[in-house]
C-alpha cells in the first residue's frame, strides 16, 4: 500500500460503473500506487534554487526557503520575507510569527510577536494524527493547548524534516534528508510524543547537513583554548601535545615558540630593574658623597676662618692652666644648635657693632652669644684681645666669658647671660615713667663698678685699661649686681709702662679729652669715663643730651659749669635730692670734679675713687644706724633723708629692694646686650 494514499471515487460515463484512484495526501508527493511512494520531503534542492538565502540580517538555509518549490516541502518550510526585511512564518492559516533566528544545527526556529490567531507555546513543523485517527494536514501541529503569549519573550519552535524514524529513512536512500557525508540522523521528540527526525553534522564538523558536502571539518587548532601546545588537526578530530622543552605556547600566534624571546624579555626586565636599582644606589651614594664633600668644604672653610681669626694665637693665649677651665673654644655647630641656627626669635639686641643672641648650651647653661657685623682685621684683633683679657679676669663684678667661636667668618663670643639689662637702659629708657633708682642703689652700683675697674688697673696679673667705660657697658644681673662688660677696646700694658699710644677709641660723651688729643691711653682715661657715669647717676641725663634750648650739650661740661656756678642742686635728679643730704652731695660732687679734670695726672686713681665711694657709703650706713659687723658685703639699704620730721628709715634686704625699687620698672627678663646700645 502506498504511504498516506487517498481514495477518490470515479464515475465511468458509459457503463455508469463507480471506482477509485490514488493521490498523495496534502503535503506529500510521489507515486501513491507503490509502497512508500508518497513522501513528505524532497531531499534535494532544485537546481535553480540557492542552498541558502537571506532576509534582512537573517540567513535562511535549506531545507527552508523563501521561494515556492525551493524548500524541502512546498508548504511547511516556506518562510516569507516582507518588504521591510522581516522574516515571517505562517501557522494555522492566519497566525503569523516574526522569525528572529533559524538554526539548522539545533533544529529550531525562534519566533516572536504573533500577528493574528492564537499563539502556541511550542509547535512542530510536521504532519500529525489527532486523537481520532484523522490526519491533520497542516504545516504546524500544536502539541499543547493554545494560550495568550506575552510579546516580551521569544518562543522556540522545534521542527523535524519528516515524520519518520531515522531507522526507516536510512534504508530509503532516495528520501534520506542527511545528504552530507559527515552528518548524523537524530530522532526528535516532544516529551513522549514522537515528532520525526532531523540531521546534524557529526562531531568535529560544522555546516548544513541537508546539502551535499555541507558539513565541513572544524579546525580545532585554530579555536582558542582548545589546545595550548602542539596541535595537529584531523577530519573531525585533533591531537594536542604539550610544547617541547625550552618552548612555550604563544596564545597570539597559536603555536609553540622558543623561550629565547621570553628570556630576552625577562632579561630585559631584570636588566631594567637592575639598572633602576643601580641608579638609585648611585644617586644615594652621590648624595652621601656630595654631603661629605660639602661637609669637607665647610670643614676647610671653618678651619680657614679659624686661622684667619687668629685661632692659633688665641689657643696659645688661653692655654694657661689657670684659664683652661674657664675659657672654651666652641665649634660653630655647637652655637648653631644653641641658638636654633641663629633664629631671629633668639635675638636679645642689635647695635652698630653686631647682634646678641640668647642661647642654651648642651649643658643647659643660658648664655649670650655676641656676633659682630664687622669683619675687618682690626676688629678681629680687638676680638682676640677681648677674649685674651677676659680669660685672665676673675672678679664677681666682671662679666664671665665662657668661650668663643672662631670657625665662622665673624668671630663669636659666649658670655654668661645677664638678665636685667644695662645701667644705661635703667637710667634713660622710658623717662616718662616715674621709676627711680634709690640713692643707696646708685651708690652701691658705683662702688661695685669702681671696684671692678680698680681690679683691672692694679690687681690683675697684667694691668688692663678698659678704654670704653660707659653706662651701656655696666650690666645688672638677676640680683642687680653690677657686671662690667665689653672688653673689645681694652688694652693690657706691662708693669713698667705708664701709658700706651693707640688709635683713639671710645664713646663721645665719655671720652677722655687728654686721650682724645694726645692718643696716650692711661688708667686715668677710664677714671674720666667713670666720672661721667657718676654724673649720670646724679642727674639721670645722657652724656650727650638736649638742653632746654634744644641744642646738644656735653653732660660733663654741663655738670662742671653748674658746680662752678653753685647751681648743682638744680641739675640733680629729684629722687637723689630727696633721698640724699648735703654732705653726701658735696662728697660725691668733689669726687666727680676730681675725676673730670682735663689733665690726667690731676685725677685720682681708680683705687682712690673706689675707696672714697666706699667711705661715702659707710658714712651713709652709719647715719642710718646700720653698722656692718664684718667685712662682708654691705647689703642694699633704702634710707630716707635724715632730719625730715615725717621721715622714717626703712631698712630692706636685697630681695625687698628688687620688689620695691628697681624691679617696679624693669622685668628680670630684660635681655639687652651692653655693647649694642651706644656707638663707639
Amino acid at each position: 500500500m502506498p504511504q498516506f494514499p487517498q481514495r477518490l471515487p470515479t464515475h465511468h460515463p458509459r457503463d455508469n460503473i463507480m471506482g477509485y484512484r490514488c493521490k498523495c495526501s496534502a503535503g506529500y508527493q510521489g507515486n501513491p500506487y507503490i509502497e512508500n511512494g508518497c513522501t513528505d520531503y524532497n531531499p534535494k534542492p532544485k537546481d535553480h534554487c540557492p542552498v541558502s538565502s537571506s532576509c534582512g540580517s537573517i540567513t535562511v538555509p535549506f531545507p527552508f526557503g523563501l521561494q515556492e518549490r525551493c524548500t524541502a516541502n512546498d508548504n511547511r518550510f516556506l518562510l516569507n520575507c516582507t518588504s521591510f526585511g522581516n522574516l515571517t512564518l505562517s501557522v494555522l492559516g492566519d497566525a503569523k510569527y516574526h522569525v528572529t533566528d533559524v538554526s539548522v544545527e539545533n533544529g529550531t526556529l525562534t519566533v516572536s510577536n504573533m500577528v493574528g490567531g492564537n499563539q502556541a507555546k511550542e509547535a512542530v513543523l510536521i504532519d500529525q494524527t489527532d486523537n481520532y485517527g484523522t490526519t491533520v494536514s497542516t504545516s504546524v501541529a500544536l502539541l499543547e493547548d493554545q494560550f495568550d503569549f506575552s510579546l516580551e519573550y521569544d518562543m522556540v519552535i522545534k521542527w523535524a524534516v519528516a515524520n519518520q524514524t531515522c531507522q526507516t529513512v536510512m534504508q530509503k536512500h532516495t528520501m534520506y534528508a542527511c545528504l552530507s557525508s559527515h552528518s548524523d540522523c537524530l530522532n526528535v521528540t516532544h516529551g513522549y510524543i514522537f515528532m520525526g527526525y532531523r540531521c546534524k553534522c557529526s562531531q568535529g564538523f560544522q555546516g548544513n547537513p541537508y546539502i551535499k558536502d555541507g558539513c565541513t571539518d572544524i579546525n580545532e587548532c585554530e579555536v582558542p583554548y582548545y589546545c595550548n601546545g602542539m596541535c595537529q588537526n584531523f577530519p573531525g578530530s585533533y591531537t594536542c601535545t604539550s610544547c617541547p622543552h625550552r618552548k612555550d605556547f604563544d596564545p597570539i600566534k597559536r603555536r609553540c615558540v622558543t623561550l629565547a624571546k621570553q628570556h630576552a624579555i625577562i632579561l630585559g626586565i631584570a636588566t631594567g630593574t637592575g639598572c633602576g636599582l643601580g641608579s638609585i644606589i648611585i644617586a644615594v651614594c652621590a648624595i652621601v658623597l656630595a654631603n661629605k664633600w660639602k661637609k669637607g668644604i665647610q670643614k676647610r672653610i671653618r678651619r680657614a676662618h679659624f686661622k684667619k681669626n687668629q685661632g692659633l694665637l688665641l689657643e696659645q693665649l688661653i692655654s694657661d692652666e689657670s684659664a683652661t677651665n674657664k675659657t672654651k673654644i666652641f665649634s660653630l655647630q655647637e652655637l648653631e644648635k644653641a641658638t636654633n641656627n641663629f633664629d631671629v626669635t633668639r635675638v636679645l639686641g642689635r647695635g652698630g657693632h653686631g647682634t646678641v643672641y640668647k642661647g642654651i648650651l648642651s649643658d643647659q647653661r643660658v648664655v649670650a652669644i655676641k656676633k659682630s657685623k664687622i669683619v675687618e682685621q682690626t676688629e678681629i684683633d680687638q676680638f682676640i684681645n677681648e677674649v685674651a683679657i677676659l680669660s685672665q679676669i676673675i672678679h664677681r663684678n666682671v662679666v664671665k666669658l665662657f668661650g668663643c667661636c672662631l670657625e665662622s667668618e665673624v668671630p663669636l663670643l659666649v658670655y654668661e647671660f645677664i638678665s636685667n639689662g644695662t645701667l644705661h637702659d635703667l637710667l634713660h629708657i622710658d623717662m616718662d615713667v616715674k621709676c627711680f633708682l634709690s640713692w643707696d642703689d646708685r651708690i652701691r652700683i658705683a662702688v661695685e663698678a669702681a671696684g671692678a675697674l680698680a681690679y683691672l688697673h692694679s690687681a690683675a696679673a697684667i694691668p688692663i685699661f678698659h678704654r670704653d667705660v660707659k653706662s651701656a657697658n655696666i650690666l645688672l644681673d638677676g640680683s642687680f649686681a653690677t657686671k662690667i662688660s665689653d672688653f673689645g677696646a681694652s688694652r693690657s700694658v706691662s708693669l713698667d709702662e705708664t701709658h700706651v699710644v693707640t688709635i683713639v677709641q671710645g664713646t663721645f660723651g665719655y671720652l677722655d679729652p687728654e686721650y682724645y688729643h694726645t692718643g696716650q691711653l692711661t688708667e686715668k682715661s677710664d677714671v674720666y669715663s667713670f666720672g661721667v657715669i657718676l654724673v649720670e647717676l646724679l642727674t639721670r641725663k645722657k652724656p650727650i643730651f638736649i638742653n632746654d634750648l634744644g641744642a646738644k650739650q656735653n653732660l660733663s661740661h654741663y655738670f662742671v659749669e653748674g658746680l662752678q656756678e653753685g647751681a648743682i642742686m638744680e641739675i640733680m635728679d629729684p629722687q637723689v635730692v630727696k633721698e640724699s643730704n648735703t654732705e653726701e652731695i658735696d662728697d660725691i660732687c668733689s669726687l666727680i670734679e676730681a675725676s673730670l679734670r682735663l689733665r690726667g695726672r690731676d685725677r685720682p686713681t681708680m683705687k682712690e675713687v673706689e675707696m672714697r665711694l666706699q667711705f661715702l657709703r659707710t658714712k651713709r650706713l652709719r647715719k642710718c644706724k646700720i653698722l656692718p659687723t664684718s667685712e662682708e658685703e654691705i647689703e642694699h639699704f633704702l634710707c630716707l633723708e635724715v632730719g625730715n620730721s615725717d621721715a622714717r628709715m626703712n631698712v630692706v634686704n636685697a630681695g625687698n629692694l628688687r620688689s620695691k625699687g628697681i624691679s617696679n620698672c624693669y622685668s628680670l627678663e630684660q635681655e639687652l646686650s651692653s655693647s649694642l646700645t651706644m656707638p663707639r
